[in-house]
């Protein structure tokens, strides 16, 4: 698939995501309806819905290629194939719940285990990113389409790290301690990976955790906007594993955080 049918596949999605945010903020306005899943997690009307919009506008552009999702997967058959696509439909769901604006809606394309296009979704904050190669990445906000490329938005001196829980491991504070990481801030959701891809936060570090849909659209998005993204021990991160479980996760917005 070459670069242009990617970024025609990618432009295809944006009403989409527009129109599936929509309808998640109004079904919370609603009142969401909320089961919770065999893994013990919440699961509402919302990320069902959310799902099946873009699962059915994926399929009529790529109809030959095989959809993943969270909430469609079967974690029982093993995943073989090259070529797939990862949906997780609302990532972020107790946010979601809770009526906060950090949860996102994602859909990545992976190829040959490279998650080569990505769009995620933010709804509340009224921000779309999407990717689709190298030099690729944008960010629509206010009417307005702006490429991103991880340009530093801190002060000089300043490295800002993200994590998804108030008190990090030791080995991640000592994994940002290598950085020179001087603040931390807790951050839900795929958006992590976005606002890395805008400049506006420098590193995030993650022990083993979570599936792969949680986090290839976001992967997609910051590293085709310049982000080094890998696993703690240096190892390319990489998907399609037959289990769908992440490695340990390292994302820098560039090699020297005060560039």
């Amino acid at each position: 698939m070459n670069s242009n049918e990617l970024k025609v596949i990618a432009e295809n999605l944006i009403k989409t995501f527009e129109y599936a945010g929509k309808e998640s903020i109004r079904l919370y306005n609603e009142g969401l309806k909320i089961e919770i899943k065999e893994d013990k997690s919440p699961v509402s009307n919302g990320d069902l819905l959310v799902n099946e919009i873009i699962s059915k506008k994926i399929s009529e552009l790529t109809p030959n290629i095989k959809i993943i999702s969270e909430e469609t997967v079967d974690l029982k058959v093993k995943n073989t194939s090259k070529v797939f696509w990862l949906i997780d439909p609302i990532d972020g769901t107790k946010e979601y719940i809770a009526g906060k604006d950090e949860y996102t809606i994602n859909a990545a394309l992976i190829i040959d285990k490279v998650p080569v296009l990505g769009l995620v979704g933010v709804p509340k904050k009224n921000r779309l990113f999407f990717s689709y190669g190298p030099g690729e990445s944008f960010l629509i906000e206010n009417g307005k389409t702006n490429k991103i490329s991880c340009k530093k938005k801190q002060p000089k001196g300043k490295i800002v790290a993200l994590s998804s829980v108030i008190k990090p491991s030791d080995l991640i504070l000592n994994k940002l301690k290598e950085n020179n990481v001087n603040s931390i801030v807790k951050m839900a959701s795929s958006y992590k990976f976005c606002v890395i891809a805008t400049g506006e936060y420098d590193i995030y570090a993650a022990r083993e955790r979570a599936n792969e849909w949680d986090y290839a659209a976001g992967h997609a998005i910051a590293q085709n906007a310049g982000a080094i993204i890998k696993t703690l021990d240096e190892k390319p991160f990489l998907y399609g594993k037959a289990d769908y479980r992440n490695p340990s996760l390292l994302i820098k917005r560039s090699e020297n955080l005060n560039d």
